[in-house]
């Protein structure tokens, strides 16, 4: 499970097994989880979260979505 940011708090990963999916993102902070698509950024699946933290977590991925893809593409291109 490759961290690629910590922020906040919230620890922004993915599994290296999804290369089946399209590019997103997990998202998890205590006992709460969530999936983002990266292209274009959208929630899949939240477990827990509000939709205050949801619209927060958006915003960062939104703010980082070049960084997001640059790693996720070099991860999976391997």
């Amino acid at each position: 499970m490759p961290t690629v940011l910590n922020y906040e708090g919230f620890r922004f990963y993915f599994y290296s097994h999804d290369t089946t999916e399209p590019p997103h993102i997990h998202v998890d902070k205590e006992n709460h989880s969530a999936k983002f698509w990266l292209q274009p950024v959208c929630l899949e699946r939240n477990l827990g979260y509000s939709p205050k933290e949801l619209r927060r977590m958006q915003a960062i991925i939104l703010e980082n979505e070049e960084l997001l893809l640059e790693k996720w593409y070099g991860y999976f291109s391997k």
